[in-house]
């Protein structure tokens, strides 16, 4: 055979990947090409690519190498990619759509050895070229039909391995990635943005109004009192300053009635918020939290979050995402125990150890038949709760709610609401309580939704940091300052080491 057509098809693997191999195994099957012929090319473009990709990772890492705490962060970082796991994560990549291109990015920019990891790529494509070729050589020999049993028996597979609740299922889920590894493959649009905008801080200009933008390091209290012009839609609150227990305890008694949420005044992703039902509760919640905290009445009712965003000068402002968070809870049997009714679910049992943390109950206790158990009590993604595409609960009466209450606090344009809500009906209707406003850091929660895949989610993200962007920009042209970059990273030290 001609090298130059072994050479096309390896060039062909850069451009798409899938479809190459599902040539070359068309190509193997009508006798044009040999098994291992078409397999060496396709192996040897796939590794090129992966190498590509590792490259890429370190050459943006030169520029972060700059700040002098980069070494160290980076380097606890790369813990999660060395000996035994960096194989695993690299093999495993290959079988899961859309991780390979993070995880592959992220070894190059963290401080990896670049052979130890040209040997994982090499090894990977070596298992995975040949599976593929030979199953589309399969395909086009005995039929669709047949490889579609094949492909059903691999989803009963992989759904009972997921039932069993085995922990690579859950790191490979994009829902479950750790926040650095998602946000990795955002870095070069990052530096798009900022060279468009020239400034890698502008976007903290898109809320005037709130320290950095809402980055890192803001106060809900602060940010709260400054909503508190519409008392009807703010869940009440008060804050805790740090002081004796006594005294942080008689400030709590504000609301006559239990449960009440308390949380950090600073914080993020649902750390260490709490549902507490009694004084003791309390009292042992204040104990080991000597910070300033909030106290806030607990509002019933199903819990979303609502993305908004608004252009400094326009009449209307706009809903990016709604978020529906869904509680999870296992019903009882009479039989079976509160682990077993977890590992039984095959959501639930991906989130075991987090689950069993949360429950009020013990693991053994048998719950009665048909009583409900909650395994959490509060609306963050970390915590075990189920975000949903709510997208389709936007209405013109929720909008001008949103719309209301957003241009009552100064120097807000861009962030997400968490809110309560009687039901669904009354969301639509406008009516909620907010128990929470998040700036610049916050998320358009709804790409957590186990439905949407990968390449969804990053063009949400895309989206919400390219408005993040533009919406710093017209605020800076109108006299805002975005923080200077030095001011950032202090802050954010500050807000690492809380």
């Amino acid at each position: 055979m001609d090298p130059t057509y072994l050479i096309l098809i390896a060039a062909a693997t850069l451009v798409s990947e899938d479809l190459t191999l599902a040539a070359t195994g068309a190509l193997v099957a009508r006798g044009e090409i040999g098994f291992a012929q078409g397999v060496i090319a396709c192996a040897a473009g796939i590794f090129a690519g992966d190498m590509l990709l590792y490259a890429a990772g370190r050459a943006c890492r030169k520029g972060l190498l700059r700040w002098p705490r980069a070494a160290g962060l980076l380097a606890r970082g790369s813990g999660w990619l060395r000996g035994r796991q960096a194989f695993g994560a690299v093999l495993m990549s290959r079988f899961t759509p859309g991780l390979r291109l993070p995880i592959y990015f992220a070894a190059g920019f963290l401080p990896t050895r670049p052979l130890a990891f040209a040997f994982y790529f090499l090894a990977a494509a070596l298992v995975w070229t040949p599976l593929i070729v030979g199953f589309a050589e399969t395909v086009s020999s005995i039929g669709w039909m047949a490889a579609g049993s094949m492909a059903a028996a691999w989803w009963i597979l992989r759904s009972a391995l997921a039932r069993r609740g085995l922990p690579w299922v859950r790191k490979f889920a994009w829902e479950f990635w750790p926040a650095w590894l998602a946000y990795l493959p955002l870095a070069p649009f990052f530096c798009y943005l900022a060279l468009r905008y020239r400034s890698l801080t502008v976007f903290t200009a898109a809320n005037p109004g709130i320290p950095t933008g809402g980055l890192a390091g803001e106060s809900k209290t602060s940010i709260l009192n400054s909503l508190s012009e519409s008392p009807d839609l703010v869940a009440e609150f008060r804050a805790i300053e740090a002081g004796p227990l006594s005294h942080r305890l008689d400030a709590a008694g504000v609301f006559g009635e239990w449960p009440v949420v308390l949380k950090p005044d600073v914080g993020e992703r649902g750390r260490d918020v709490a549902i507490v039902r009694t004084e003791e509760e309390l009292t042992e919640y204040l104990a080991g939290h000597p910070a300033r905290a909030l106290v806030q009445r607990y509002v019933e009712g199903p819990e979303f979050g609502l993305f908004y965003y608004r252009f400094p000068g326009e009449a209307r402002g706009h809903i990016l995402s709604i978020t529906e968070k869904r509680l999870p809870s296992v019903t009882g049997d009479g039989v079976s125990t509160v682990r077993e009714l977890i590992e039984s679910d095959a959501r639930a049992a991906l989130l075991l150890q987090t689950y069993l943390r949360s429950v009020r109950r013990a693991e053994g206790d048998v719950p009665g038949d048909g009583e409900r158990v909650p395994l959490v009590e509060v609306g963050s993604h970390c915590r075990g709760a189920i975000f949903l595409d709510g997208t389709g609960l936007c209405t013109r009466e929720l909008l001008d709610a949103v719309d209301a209450v957003s241009r009552r606090f100064p120097g807000f344009h861009f962030g997400r609401f968490d809110v309560r809500a009687a039901s669904v009906e009354a969301l639509r209707n406008g009516r909620f309580r907010i128990l929470e406003l998040n700036g610049v850091s916050a998320e358009a929660a709804h790409i957590y939704d186990p439905r949407t895949s990968v390449w969804v989610a990053y063009r949400s993200l895309c989206r919400q940091w390219r408005l993040a962007f533009a919406i710093g920009d017209a605020n800076r042209k109108r006299g805002a300052r975005p923080a200077r970059l030095r001011e950032l990273i202090a802050v954010l030290w500050r807000h690492r080491k809380s």
